[in-house]
């Protein structure tokens, strides 16, 4: 017999550790490790969430309030959103034990902990929910959290990044509510699942077009997909390095699930039209996105870019919308997060020793020679993302070319391919610089700086899944199989 609350508790406990950590809020360290607790619980709750989803082989749905869908609100853990959230909370917890050891002024701030806990809250719910308007909500809860903690950043321009977000966001969220009207109006429902029902039933319907247009827009300003891509490199640039680690790798992933939702649950007659886009633009982020990170002058901006291109290998498979390419999707989402969030962290534990902190290649160049501990871990992770093993972004990329050569998609893996080898020359060129190239005379290495513990651990796991892979692809599997039979999420959640 399963557990439904298992689903509320990895949105609950953040959401109440935050609002406990606002009561805490005259005690620093206390607050800190109370953060800490309270995300590796919700960690720990996502696990055996993931766990009886696995074991019971069916979704697990709460009905809020006792009311049945699609009239009340509902909580779903099925094996694409168990996933992802497992992997929203590994990455938050790295996030928390980087801000314990951090010595930036923003993480002393009496709100900073609080918020980290309602950022993750947020994306939890927007990845469990079953409901486009509690969705929305819980995405806004994401917004204001992110956007907050950009403002409070040390950089001299976070309330600037903070402010592009913010109006980005803003414009998204308008869209998401045109879309959830346009839904509304013509079907009556917003529960997922009854909506999937009432769209197969009756795909003409004049508002259905306008509705995918909107949600498409909203998830590619999410997941910042080229050509909506614009605001990010400056707002990632700018964010404490904590708080960037997580919006550049797990927060990105809220876009790359709505769009999986909506081409295997919501629009399964249109899927084949949006996955056409979402190879094209996959495809442009990932040339544009590697070619921008090989020509910038900063560090974190070097990384943004990467996103950028990194995202694009996602869209990509999502495109291809085969059983395979769809696992390559899941783990390349899954493996870069991972990879992403530590190389983030290393970058920032780099720049609070140069002399004048900041990422910006003419500041951090020889600094890295005096850190060769962080120089292993930075070659590391540029070797899980350019696709090289030892490392979980070999498995990721095998994954997704051998999908791609099962359709003979020749052309496009010759064009992302090329995509794989500017990653290898951008992160290669940084390390060199960072890390071989001698400092200017004069510039002497701050004696202490941000703590390596958190990237440590993640570039660990990088390693594991790579030599280890076998779990997050049956798990990617297991996932895939579900939302090729949307039926199975749709029993779940109406019966019948």
């Amino acid at each position: 017999m399963s557990n439904p609350h298992l689903v509320l508790l990895p949105v609950l406990v953040p959401l109440g550790g935050g609002i406990i950590g606002l009561l805490l809020r005259g005690h620093h360290r206390l607050q800190a490790l109370w953060s800490l607790g309270a995300m590796g619980a919700a960690l720990a709750f996502s696990l055996a969430l993931f766990a009886e989803v696995w074991q019971r082989g069916a979704p697990v749905v709460f009905q809020s309030g006792g009311w049945p869908a699609p009239f009340g609100i509902t909580l779903v853990g099925d094996g694409l959103s168990a996933l992802f959230v497992v992997m929203t909370f590994i990455v938050m917890v790295a996030g928390v034990i980087y801000a314990l050891g951090s010595r930036d002024a923003v993480v002393g701030y009496p709100a900073f902990y609080p918020l980290f806990l309602t950022l993750a809250a947020g994306l939890a719910g927007a990845m469990l929910t079953g409901d486009l308007f509690t969705m929305y909500v819980f995405a806004e809860l994401l917004v204001i959290s992110g956007t907050m903690l950009t403002a409070a950043s040390d950089d001299p321009y976070g309330t600037e990044a903070a402010f592009k977000y913010y109006y980005m966001s803003l414009m998204a969220s308008f869209f998401m509510l045109l879309a959830v009207g346009c839904l509304y109006v013509a079907y009556g429902s917003l529960n997922m699942a009854d909506l999937a029902l009432r769209i197969a039933a009756d795909p003409a319907a004049p508002l259905l077009l306008p509705a995918i247009a909107l949600l498409s827009a909203v998830f590619m300003v999410k997941s910042a997909v080229f050509p909506f891509h614009f605001w990010q490199p400056d707002f990632h640039a700018a964010a404490p390095t904590p708080v960037s680690a997580m919006l550049s790798s797990v927060v990105v992933k809220f876009g790359v699930y709505g769009f999986l939702r909506m081409t295997t649950l919501l629009f399964t007659a249109q899927a084949p039209m949006i996955r056409t886009i979402l190879m094209v633009l996959g495809v442009a982020g990932i040339l544009f996105g590697g070619l921008s990170a090989a020509a910038t002058h900063n560090l974190k901006r070097m990384l943004a870019y990467s996103t950028l291109a990194q995202v694009g290998f996602v869209l990509v498979g999502i495109g291809w919308g085969t059983s395979a390419a769809l696992v390559a999707a899941l783990v390349f989402a899954f493996n870069h997060s991972l990879v992403k969030s530590a190389m983030l962290m290393i970058a920032g534990f780099v720049a609070s020793r140069a002399p004048v902190k900041s990422a910006a290649f003419d500041v951090v160049t020889g600094v890295g020679r005096a850190l060769p501990a962080a120089g292993c871990l930075f070659f590391i992770g540029g070797l899980g993302l350019a696709g090289i093993p030892p490392t979980n972004g070999f498995i990721s990329k095998m994954l997704l070319f051998r999908s791609g050569a099962a359709e003979s998609h020749i052309g496009v893996l010759l064009l992302i391919g090329s995509g794989g080898a500017l990653s290898l020359i951008y992160t290669m060129r940084a390390f060199q610089q960072v890390f071989w190239t001698p400092a200017a005379a004069g510039d002497a290495v701050k004696p202490a700086g941000d703590s390596l513990l958190a990237p440590a651990l993640l570039i660990g796991l990088v390693l594991l899944t790579g030599f280890w892979a076998a779990p997050l692809v049956a798990s990617a599997q297991n996932a895939v199989g579900w939302m090729l039979a949307p039926h199975i999420y749709i029993h779940a959640v109406l019966g019948g």
